[in-house]
C-alpha cells in the first residue's frame, strides 16, 4: 500500500542528486505542493508560536494534560521543511499519546548547515524547561533526520549538564551521515520511500564543510552513556536499517535501556501511511504505549 505522500517522495527522490543550491527551493516547493492536500487530524488544535527564537507549532489533542509534552523533530533530510505530510503523521502520534506536541520548524540546509538545525532543537527543549515543563514530563521523538536530531539533541543536553527528558523515540533514524551502512545497498530496491542517492545528497547539504568525525554529526562515534530510555523503530526493507541496528547495539553496550523494533516488509517512515496502513497504526500504538510508560 502506497500513500500519496510516498508517491510524491519517490518523485522527489529522482531529483535528489541535484547538488545546486538553486534546485533546493524548487524541491521544497514540489514537496510542499505535493503534500498540501494531506489532512491533519481534525481533532487537533494547531497553532504557531515563537519558542525561544525558534519557529514552532503546537499540536494539542482534546483533553491532553497541560503539564506534559512531546517534542517532535520532523524529517526531511535537514533540507526539506515541515509539510502536511509530516503534520499528519505527527498529529496521529500526538493523538495516540494524548500529549501536547511541540514541533520546531528548525533552520534548514544548505542555507543553514550543521549545527543550525540541531541548535534550534536544543533551544526548543530549553524553552520548554523555561516554561515550567519538568524534564520527567517531556519525551523527545523524531523520524528520519529528526531521529538523528533527537539523538544529537540528547548528546548536547548531556554535554551541557541539562536534565534529560523522560524518554526518546526514533523512527527510521539516520545515525550515520556517511551513509555507509550495508542496508544502503541491500535495501536500495526495496525501500518504497527513500533512495540512497537522495539520502547522500541531503546529508551532503546538511553537513556542509563540517568534520564527519564530529560525534554530533556521526552519533555512532559518540559516547552514549547516560541517555534516557529509547524506542527505535525501523523497517526491514529500509535503506537506513543498519543505522538503527548499529546505534541500538552501541547504546545497549553503553547501558542505555533501549528497545529496537524491526518491522517486517516495512520501508522508511511507513508511519506516514497512517491511518490507511495497519502496520503504521500498530507502530504508532507501540510508540504511545512506550511514551505513556515513561512519562
Amino acid at each position: 500500500m502506497k500513500s500519496s505522500y510516498i508517491r510524491v517522495s519517490q518523485w522527489i527522490n529522482r531529483f535528489g542528486s541535484i547538488p545546486l543550491l538553486g534546485s533546493i527551493p524548487w524541491l521544497r516547493k514540489a514537496a510542499g505542493a505535493g503534500a498540501k492536500h494531506i489532512q491533519v487530524p481534525k481533532e487537533i488544535h494547531w497553532a504557531s508560536l515563537d519558542a525561544g527564537g525558534v519557529r514552532c507549532e503546537w499540536m494539542t489533542p482534546p483533553n491532553a494534560p497541560t503539564d506534559a509534552v512531546l517534542l517532535y523533530l520532523h524529517g526531511g533530510g535537514g533540507v526539506l521543511g515541515l509539510y502536511n505530510s509530516s503534520r499528519k503523521m505527527i498529529g496521529h502520534i500526538a493523538m495516540a499519546c494524548n500529549l501536547r506536541t511541540l514541533i520546531p520548524d528548525y533552520r534548514l540546509a544548505p542555507e543553514h548547515p550543521f549545527p543550525a538545525g540541531m541548535n534550534d532543537c536544543v533551544s526548543a527543549y530549553l524553552w520548554l524547561l523555561s516554561e515550567g515543563f519538568e524534564p520527567h514530563r517531556i519525551v523527545i521523538a523524531g523520524d528520519s533526520i529528526g531521529g538523528y536530531l533527537t539523538i544529537c539533541t540528547l548528546l548536547v543536553l548531556r554535554g551541557e549538564g541539562v536534565p534529560r527528558p523522560a524518554a526518546a523515540v526514533c523512527i527510521s533514524p539516520n545515525t550515520d551521515l556517511t551513509c555507509s551502512g550495508k542496508s544502503m545497498r541491500t535495501n536500495a530496491l526495496r525501500d518504497a520511500l527513500l533512495s540512497p542517492k537522495f539520502a547522500r545528497t541531503m546529508a551532503h547539504h546538511y553537513i556542509g564543510g563540517s568534520d564527519l568525525n564530529d560525534p554530533y554529526i556521526s552519533p555512532l562515534l559518540a559516547q552514549l552513556l547516560g541517555l534516557p530510555p529509547f524506542l527505535v523503530q525501523a523497517g526491514a526493507y529500509e535503506i537506513l536499517l543498519d543505522d538503527s541496528r548499529r546505534f541500538s547495539e552501541k547504546a545497549k553496550a553503553a547501558g542505555v535501556n533501549l528497545t529496537l523494533e524491526i518491522w517486517p516488509r516495512m520501508w522508511h517512515d511507513w508511519h506516514s501511511c497512517v491511518p490507511d496502513l495497519p502496520e503504521a497504526n500498530q507502530a504508532i500504538k507501540h510508540i504511545a504505549e512506550f511514551v505513556n510508560k515513561h512519562i
